[in-house]
């Protein structure tokens, strides 16, 4: 079984598109197989940018980790009205992602990096609805290496489900940062993290 975090050159493209409407705004988003949420939105990850579009700061740059085919990273820049870098080690993922940029009209840099390998610069905001089938050591070196990379008043927002160790995670992050859980929603938590 091959997993999202994977790249399977031999699996079979099957595209399809998945719209999302965010107040009056429409987007659209091509999806293919072998890609994290192919055939609709993740729950985690709506709750996740819809919570922050609710608390919204001011800032100039985000950096959107384990990007997908781009969805909160394209979200992003389409409403804050900036541009942003989006990672992933998915090629299948990026591909679409680069597609979904150009499809929504937004600049969004999509880099082929696992985790912050490829990342260069700091960030007012790093996002990520974290690869939890990858492993906690995966997950846990996201969380606590973003320190490194974001700029000083910056915040790391996540989405982790309960069932799949919110609370735990949350108890290791407040070993590194100030940690707030922002919404609660159908067993997702939406945390934020700060230096």
């Amino acid at each position: 079984m091959n997993q999202y975090f994977t790249n399977n050159e031999n699996l079979k493209s099957r595209e399809r598109v998945i719209k999302y409407n965010y107040g009056s705004n429409s987007f659209s988003f091509v999806s293919d197989n072998g890609v994290f949420s192919k055939n609709r939105l993740d729950f985690g990850s709506i709750t996740l940018i819809e919570t922050y579009l609710k608390n919204k700061k001011n800032i100039q740059s985000f950096l959107d980790v384990g990007c997908g085919y781009g969805f909160l990273s394209i979200v992003l820049a389409h409403e804050l009205k900036i541009s942003g870098v989006g990672v992933d080690v998915n090629r299948r993922a990026l591909n679409l992602a680069q597609k979904n940029a150009k499809l929504n009209q937004v600049s969004v840099s999509f880099i082929e990096s696992n985790i912050y390998e490829g990342v260069q610069g700091t960030f007012d905001l790093i996002i990520t609805n974290p690869p939890i089938r990858a492993g906690k050591e995966v997950v846990l070196n996201i969380l606590m290496k973003a320190k490194d990379y974001l700029n000083l008043d910056g915040e790391l927002w996540m989405v982790i489900r309960k069932d799949q160790g919110a609370k735990s995670i949350i108890k290791v992050l407040n070993n590194a940062y100030k940690v707030e859980i922002k919404e609660k929603n159908k067993g997702f938590y939406v945390i934020v993290a700060k230096n």
